[in-house]
């Protein structure tokens, strides 16, 4: 089973049962006297690499009690953009190590989770476009390096051809690892010019070697090279070259190229098919920290925790924790928000130095036409790229009064009543997760097709291409339904599923894609942007076919990263809060081609806000030009961290040097992002923000402010006047409230325009009242 089927889509009857049994494997199979913990030292004290690994070694082995025995603990030093390393202790010498004076903090190992062309013309990149659309002005991104954290890359792809491509950037100091299956020499060019892989840290959760296990060799492979999809898919997705005459045996024909498609590929694997499947703690820091060493300038990281999370200065945050080390050095972080929706408070990957994706679809469809005996015919949404059925007979798992209803996720190996016949079922309360699992069961009895009706979504990468499995809304699933019931021989034609673009598709917020509001920091709006994340087809591995449909806010990171990627090509100046703040305050808040709102599925859908796609869906040729930018360095980030009541020393483990709150506690709400967000307004309180000018010198700016339902919003200066001297300009923000009783969140904005830009930041407001006054 690949990682991506199980991590995108977790089917629960097997996933639960993994999980469950997880902590008796692991102890099973390791050594139950170690495990392996990672040793946080704080900041570099030098630049010489191999000083900081021998000091690594000596505090080591002045536990351990000799060198063997360090060397054999150790499994990695981190050395590049903090110090520390990963070992396997026991939890008594664990303990001892934590309370040597040189160390921060000692943290046990433990796992991550991941989170799939036509979609670069939805969002206005096309090869055709005219000279100043930012692929073109950018020069499609040649020379950044886009460092994918995942489970590998199929080097062999045609997406990561180096055609018309120029020599490596000499700024470069990364390589490509050999390993089984895998020489640099013929894997890397100039297109792909990184690959390495970390499996120390899951070989020590496992407590044996990779290369001697059996499932270990049956699933993956002890190099950079891909054996699950979800990598390659990722990589060609932010960064693939132009392959023409692609599809997923037919549909979806056209040319694929990622979002930058002249960037360097540098892939980090961490992510592994075995046991459990996912990435550990350990190999994930390593990545990071060889990343910010080689010189990339963009991670794209596809994976993450679960909720609960921890709090940022939590070393258990790994992504956080180390990600902060590379935006504090240029390098911009890009992160799937998860996979965990349409339920609130789900979004992870929450810091403010992240920038976090949600996963929208694209104006593409694959309808599929359902013809009944009677000639009424019906469209679904489904793969099948298979022959017409022709006439076949239909029917439905009916019941008596005394049974429980049946639905698909019901069906099972006795319901021989399938065979020769299509299926239809029924699916509530979200058991699509079962969806494979009844397409399975209907082939094994015979059943010659399956029509699923459900409460409808974009997201079809469950559905297979060699057998007929259709969803279809409820509405048309009734109507199917009484066609059988009442019908003395019920029969139902069955067409291929044909392509469809444009017009009358329109956006929708997937359903999958995990929501705001933030459960750590609810004042600090997540996800930030969404991107396109649904039915994307990219590059995998060539089993049945090179290129294949994926779903997942995994698929919406690496579209962001592919544009921040171009934005970095064209201001190589601009830090990694100024790009975030770009794409924020120019994302579009309706379907960018009809104009229409965009629906956030659900049960029920209803109308997308900030916490289901933060800013609005990317717009990359906006955020090229976004006149202004709320832009932040670490000391906005120290403000954020104080704000959080976080105490000095926690926040001076997690930036390296020393930190000192102010004796006030700074408000959440002056942070500066592109966004306001207050969880709990009671009374008028008073906000502060600061914009640079990075338009034309000489600009003028006047708000526009689309207050939340009941507030009052006042802007002070109304007018932010811009020349030579004066870049930056900071405001404020007074809001008060005509609400008495708590309510939920209500929407608005505020908006500066200078006739030509629109810089738009959400705004987003709770109003909250005691119920109980101490």
């Amino acid at each position: 089973m690949s990682i991506s089927y199980f991590l995108e889509y977790k089917l629960a009857f097997t996933a639960l049962l993994l999980f469950l049994n997880l902590s008796d494997l692991l102890v099973s199979q390791a050594n139950a006297e170690s495990k392996v913990h990672i040793v946080y030292m704080g900041r570099r004290q030098h630049d010489d690499v191999e000083l900081a690994t021998s000091a690594h070694h000596q505090l080591l082995t002045s536990v351990l009690g000799s060198q063997k025995a360090a060397r054999d603990s150790i499994i990695y030093s981190y050395k590049h953009g903090f110090s520390g390393f990963a070992a396997r202790l026991t939890k008594s010498q664990a303990k001892k190590i934590a309370e040597l004076p040189d160390v921060v903090h000692v943290v046990p190992n433990h796992f991550f989770k991941l989170h799939t062309t036509r979609s670069w013309d939805y969002l206005g990149l096309s090869e055709s476009s005219p000279p100043t659309n930012l692929l073109h002005e950018a020069n499609m991104g040649d020379g950044i390096i886009i460092g994918v954290l995942d489970t590998g890359i199929w080097p062999e792809s045609e997406a990561f051809n180096d055609k018309g491509l120029g020599p490596i950037p000499s700024r470069w100091k990364g390589h490509c690892q050999s390993g089984d299956k895998f020489d640099p020499a013929t894997a890397c060019n100039r297109k792909l010019i990184g690959a390495k892989y970390y499996l120390k840290g899951f070989e020590a959760e496992a407590g044996r070697p990779a290369i001697k296990d059996p499932d270990f060799l049956r699933f993956d492979i002890a190099s950079p090279r891909d054996r699950d999809g979800h990598g390659t898919h990722t990589s060609s997705t932010a960064g693939g070259s132009f392959t023409p005459n692609a599809s997923y045996h037919g549909l979806g024909y056209g040319t694929v190229k990622g979002g930058a498609p002249k960037a360097r590929i540098a892939m980090y694997k961490v992510c592994w098919n075995w046991l459990i499947g996912g990435c550990t703690f350990a190999d994930t820091m390593m990545a990071i920290d060889e990343a910010i060493h080689d010189g990339v300038d963009i991670l794209s990281i596809s994976l993450g925790l679960e909720i609960p999370l921890y709090a940022d200065i939590d070393m258990r945050n790994g992504i956080a924790f180390a990600s902060f080390h590379a935006v504090i050095k240029g390098i911009t972080v890009i992160c799937s928000g998860g996979n965990e929706g349409p339920y609130p408070q789900t979004v992870v990957n929450i810091s403010p130095w992240i920038l976090t994706v949600a996963a929208s679809s694209i104006d593409r469809s694959f309808p599929t036409l359902i013809t009944l005996g009677n000639n009424q015919t019906f469209s679904g949404q489904s793969m099948y790229t298979g022959k017409e059925t022709g006439f076949i007979g239909i029917a439905h798992p009916e019941i008596s009064e005394l049974e429980d209803t049946r639905f698909c996720n019901n069906l099972n190996t006795n319901d021989t009543w399938a065979a020769g016949k299509v299926v239809l079922c029924f699916i509530v309360k979200g058991d699509e997760l079962y969806l494979p699992f009844t397409q399975q069961v209907v082939q094994e009895v015979g059943g010659l097709g399956l029509i699923v009706a459900k409460n409808p979504t974009r997201d079809l990468n469950d559905l297979t291409f060699d057998f007929p499995c259709i969803e279809v809304n409820f509405d048309v699933g009734s109507q199917l339904l009484n066609y059988i019931r009442y019908s003395r021989k019920p029969q139902v034609k069955l067409i291929p599923t044909r392509t469809h673009v444009g017009q009358p598709v329109s956006t929708h917020l997937a359903s999958f894609s995990s929501r705001g509001p933030n459960s750590v920091a609810p004042a600090i709006l997540k996800p930030d942007i969404a991107a396109p994340g649904v039915n994307i087809l990219a590059a995998v591995l060539p089993a049945d076919t090179p290129y294949k449909f994926e779903s997942g806010t995994s698929m919406a990171a690496p579209h962001v990263s592919g544009i921040v990627a171009l934005l970095k090509s064209l201001h190589p100046h601009w830090s990694p809060a100024a790009i975030k703040s770009a794409l924020v305050t120019t994302a579009w808040v309706t379907d960018p081609h009809s104009g229409e709102p965009v629906i956030s599925e659900g049960n029920p859908n209803k109308l997308a806000d900030p916490f289901d796609f933060g800013g609005g869906l990317v717009n990359a040729n906006g955020a090229k030009d976004p006149g202004l930018v709320y832009d932040m360095g670490t000391f906005d980030y120290i403000l954020y961290l104080c704000s959080m009541g976080y105490n000095n020393s926690a926040i001076s483990m997690l930036i390296d040097q020393a930190a000192s709150c102010p004796i006030k506690r700074p408000s959440i709400l002056d942070v500066n992002l592109p966004s306001l967000t207050i969880p709990s307004l009671r009374k008028t309180v008073t906000v502060r923000r600061t914009v640079t000018n990075v338009g034309p010198v000489n600009s003028k700016y006047k708000a526009i402010i689309e207050p939340p339902l009941g507030i009052t919003i006042k802007v002070k200066p109304e007018t932010l006047i811009f020349n030579s001297s004066t870049k930056k300009i900071s405001f404020t923000l007074t809001i008060s409230t005509s609400h008495k009783y708590t309510t939920y969140y209500y929407f608005g904005s505020l908006t500066w325009t200078d006739g030509v830009h629109r810089v738009r930041s959400p705004i987003s407001v709770r109003n909250e009242f005691p119920e109980l006054v101490c």
